[in-house]
């Protein structure tokens, strides 16, 4: 069973690499966020993967942590993506807090 959690991480390894290329050369800012929201899914996806194989319950908490982190850069992401930083991109100026 080991060898086969081993071969889907490699598998997802390799998938999350082919995803860098739409982080360099991503049209527009958001795309390049999407794909990076996709690389930390897929890594967090291959730690848990290479937790169970190994049997090591320590790297469950690296992708809890690697969770918490992509979700901070989401935020972080559309905050700044707003000309005040205060939030939605969607709402007028004059509904932002």
């Amino acid at each position: 069973m080991a060898e086969f959690l081993v071969a889907a991480a490699a598998f997802l390894l390799i998938t999350v690499a082919a995803g860098l290329v739409r982080i360099l050369q991503g049209p527009t800012a958001a795309d390049r966020m999407m794909a990076a929201q996709l690389l930390g899914t897929g890594g967090i996806a291959v730690v848990l993967l290479l937790a169970a194989a190994a049997e090591r319950p320590a790297a469950v908490d690296v992708a809890l942590v690697l969770a918490l982190l992509a979700a901070f850069a989401a935020v972080a992401f559309v905050k700044g993506a707003t000309s005040s930083g205060s939030g939605d991109p969607e709402l007028p100026e004059d509904d932002r807090g």
